[in-house]
């Protein structure tokens, strides 16, 4: 489930980006896959919902809004599901390592 104590409170500024979509008034199955969906079936309807992100004016808003939120389902601004689980596993990874510092080789 999404995070939705990330998110900004009702302000029009912060969410008028979405009124440029080029998803609104596509029909949101595309985006978000139908349980059980695997496979071929599942690679060609995220695929065809990259097209349309591609295209978008706003991608790069929609999929920063995805990743803030650690939204869980759909495609986002030109992301999967397992593409934004990656990059946050990837960002949480650098967080760690700049946490505790670069590990040294064992010493024998």
């Amino acid at each position: 489930m999404a995070d939705f104590s990330r998110l900004p409170g009702p302000n029009a500024d912060l969410w008028d980006w979405q009124l440029l979509a080029a998803c609104r008034g596509v029909d949101s199955s595309l985006f978000f896959h139908p349980e059980g969906e695997r496979g071929a079936a599942r690679s060609a309807r995220e695929n065809s919902a990259k097209e349309v992100c591609m295209r978008c004016p706003v991608r790069a808003e929609c999929a920063a809004h995805a990743l803030a939120v650690r939204e869980p389902y759909g495609v986002w601004g030109g992301l999967t599901e397992d593409e934004r689980e990656e990059l946050m596993g990837r960002a949480r990874n650098r967080l760690i390592t700049a946490s505790t510092g670069p590990s040294s080789p064992p010493t024998s």
